[in-house]
């Protein structure tokens, strides 16, 4: 008995140690914050979660841009305001700043300024405090405005690009107003000021709702955002590492609205609306990963009531491109197989197979009319040359034309039919399945005939309508491994793309080596930016899967370069806590950086940066229709130590891992959810095991062998095995190392061949 005892105490000691080990304080809104100084005068941005966003500079008096300030359901407000104590102005440019996630913080000498926004209303508070003087006073930037009212208990203006609304300025708390010109002042005491804009009733209602319970609102606001760290916290040995991904999670949420339903704004400042495309690939990244399951069926039930069900119309069955406040439009081909891929997504990472039967009838819609109206004999799905993700036109003319077949669509096609098919099994519907799937498999067996060239490694990017191959090198090589058998294709095809493409700022769009490159989005010296914006411009989104391929050949240390570099963008660069659409593809004269361009905040690029870090170098990957949770963790060498949670199902996976010289230790323990578990290393064979709620799986990766031992919540043994080395896996694993030797970003080179320089723009 005494050595039974004994033998429980050390057990218990054991598991209370490792559960310290792996126990961590999560970040908040306040620990991330950004300090700001005068030279670098970062853009910042806050949403409303509704339909309203405010975008500025931290340190910069009178933002020129088109879109700055406040901008409301597509329409520009006011642009800026100005701020004075006494006679004070307030310039920016001398003030210390820190933007945290909730809130923008300005020091100047005469007060402290902190610009707020609450969720869901059309109101701004300006709040002051520290006021070294008598009166506050603020001047709205007039450029966007009109019809000046200054009444006793405010200023009024009327919008130009709204003119049935209004603007009204108050101070905050009720005190007697004075007016210079259009400079409303009131007693320091006011604390600050509020902005609302609306029907003047609305305004009204706002500023008394926001004097009664503004500070509510804004507690609501910020508690909102520290859920979302709480829930989804991960700390490690690099600091910058843990804040990156917090604002990454954050400024995404920020898009996340319900301007027209449940949906993810493309990006600010002009992408203030719903995109199709944009949205189904930013959603994994953006409601998925982070556990947001409630918010990723809505926008998909949402979306799906916009789907074209008129049968006589060319894009009968598509789901939109865009749905904004003036209309809808579908001219895209691949939003509508994301929508279907997305919809299993969902469902795989919740485990909510009841809404399958909710929203199958526009699944089946989706690939009925496809096959009708699109498809040839081989299987493929056929497209206008504008009609992929590379959709820019100028003068109705596409500026990368990939029609009628382009490389990406197919693999889309086939996965929108395969997730299909497994929709129509679960509805009993073996008619559609064995029809989707015949489609499919027959797609599949013609690709890499059609497609690959395997002497080159090289993958056409489209076909075009004689069904000649189209040879331009582009990033969509990486989007249809799925369709490829190849090992070696894959391989070859990873490392080309990141050598040619794969710059230390992002993916670019185009090979520099091709005649029609163009170096840097805007140069309109010699061509006209659109016609730049497929042809060699960086997207940051396909970093996403630039990654995750070279992860996928056990290369984590590769991707890591490039995902540090758009942690860095995140935490020092641009707007703060934010990844840009694009990127020039070579730096401008005299720089070794390239130049952010398009918008300032992409969702699809801070999105693709949280799915890459969740399911590939995390590696977790969840099948809740079948139970199974895949975990395939390939960190970098520059992570030692970590901790970090994600939400599966209705539970919750809490994760650890430590690096100590040649032995590597990974724990999880499943909580309130129950699931197999497929742990995979590259080295060893696949360990299957079973977790109930609350046990505990933990590894040790001694490099030439695995110990596997699984515990109940209360400590007890259920499980131990060692796993030796599979020697094929190391071969494959000693080739892929060797191949990728030396791999390296792609490097500027200037050429001498380049239409787009040779002659000047002149604006036709």
């Amino acid at each position: 008995m005494r050595y039974l005892l004994l033998g429980l105490v050390i057990l218990v000691t054991a598991c209370t140690k490792q559960q310290e080990e792996c126990r961590m304080e999560p970040l908040n809104t306040d620990k991330i914050a950004v300090a700001v100084t005068p030279s670098e005068n970062r853009e910042y941005s806050f949403t409303d979660k509704k339909s309203g966003y405010y975008y500025g500079r931290t340190q910069e008096n009178d933002f020129g841009e088109w879109f700055a300030g406040w901008n409301v359901r597509q329409k520009r407000i006011f642009s800026d305001y100005k701020l004075f104590v006494d006679t004070v102005f307030l310039d920016r440019r001398n003030a210390q700043a820190k933007m945290y996630p909730y809130k923008l913080e300005r020091v100047f000498a005469q007060a402290t300024e902190e610009l707020l926004m609450s969720d869901n209303e059309a109101v701004l508070y300006i709040r002051l405090t520290d006021i070294k003087g008598r009166y506050i006073g603020i001047q709205l930037n007039t450029g966007l405005l009109a019809s000046m009212k200054q009444g006793t208990d405010g200023l009024t203006y009327v919008p130009r690009e709204a003119p049935g609304k209004e603007v009204k300025v108050v101070p905050f708390r009720p005190e007697r107003i004075e007016y210079t010109d259009s400079v409303l002042w009131t007693p320091a005491a006011a604390g600050g000021f509020l902005i609302a804009y609306g029907t003047a009733a609305g305004c009204d209602s706002l500023i008394r709702d926001f004097r009664s319970a503004g500070e509510l609102k804004l507690a609501a606001r910020k508690e909102r955002m520290e859920g979302i760290l709480q829930r989804n916290p991960v700390r490690s040995n690099l600091d910058t590492l843990d804040e990156a991904l917090a604002w990454l999670l954050l400024t995404t949420d920020e898009l996340v609205t319900d301007q027209q339903g449940k949906g993810i704004y493309a990006g600010l400042p002009w992408f203030n609306e719903y995109w199709g495309r944009d949205m189904f690939i930013s959603m994994p990244g953006a409601v998925l990963v982070n556990g947001q399951f409630e918010t990723a069926k809505e926008i998909l039930a949402d979306f799906s009531r916009f789907q074209n069900k008129d049968s006589v119309s060319q894009t009968w069955g598509r789901i939109p491109n865009r749905a904004n406040t003036e209309g809808i439009l579908y001219n895209t081909t691949d939003g509508t197989p994301r929508f279907v891929m997305q919809i299993e997504d969902y469902i795989k990472y919740s485990g909510d197979t009841a809404f399958i039967r909710q929203i199958y009838p526009a699944v089946a819609l989706s690939i009925d009319a496809a096959i009708r109206n699109y498809t040839d004999e081989k299987g493929y799905l056929l497209h206008a040359d504008a009609d992929t993700w590379m959709d820019v036109k100028r003068n109705g003319i596409p500026g990368s034309p990939r029609g009628n077949r382009a490389n990406d669509i197919q693999s889309l096609w086939y996965q929108q039919l395969m997730a299909g098919k497994y929709m129509a099994g679960y509805m009993h519907d073996r008619v559609k399945a064995g029809e989707w799937d015949s489609v499919a498999q027959r797609l599949k067996q013609n690709f890499e005939a059609d497609y690959v060239d395997k002497g080159r490694a090289f993958i056409a990017d489209h076909l075009n309508t004689d069904g000649s191959r189209d040879v331009q090198v582009r990033p969509n090589q990486l989007y249809v491994f799925e369709l490829i058998g190849d090992e070696d294709v894959k391989m070859g095809v990873t490392r080309k793309v990141w050598e040619e493409l794969v710059y230390p700022w992002g993916t670019g769009s185009l090979s520099q080596k091709d005649p029609d490159f163009h170096p840097q989005h805007e140069n309109w010296e010699y061509y006209h930016k659109d016609d730049a914006y497929h042809n060699g411009t960086v997207w940051l989104w396909n970093n996403g899967h630039a990654m995750q391929r070279m992860i996928e050949m056990d290369q984590p240390d590769i991707a890591w370069k490039l995902f540090e570099n758009m942690n860095r963008q995140a935490l020092a660069e641009g707007a703060v806590g934010s990844l840009a659409e694009n990127a020039d593809a070579h730096p401008r004269e005299g720089k070794n950086w390239a130049k952010r361009s398009g918008t300032f905040l992409q969702a699809w690029s801070n999105a693709e940066q949280l799915r890459v870090w969740y399911q590939y170098f995390l590696g977790i990957r969840p099948d809740m229709i079948k139970g199974e949770i895949v975990i395939e963790p390939k960190l970098p060498s520059a992570i030692t130590g970590l901790q970090f949670k994600e939400r599966i199902g209705k539970g919750v996976l809490e994760g650890c891992f430590k690096r100590s010289g040649d032995v590597t230790e990974y724990t999880y323990r499943l909580l309130n959810e129950a699931a197999d578990i497929d742990f995979r290393l590259p080295l060893f064979g696949n360990v299957r095991v079973g977790l109930q709620a609350g046990d505990r799986l933990t590894v040790k990766d001694s490099g030439s062998r695995l110990a596997v031992v699984v515990a109940n919540v209360q400590g007890k043994e259920l499980y131990r095995h060692d796993y030796p080395l599979v020697p094929e896996k190391k071969r494959l694993k000693q080739l892929r190392d060797e191949f990728f030797k030396d791999t390296r970003f792609a490097v500027p080179e200037k050429q001498g061949n380049l239409k787009a320089l040779s002659k000047r723009y002149t604006g036709k």
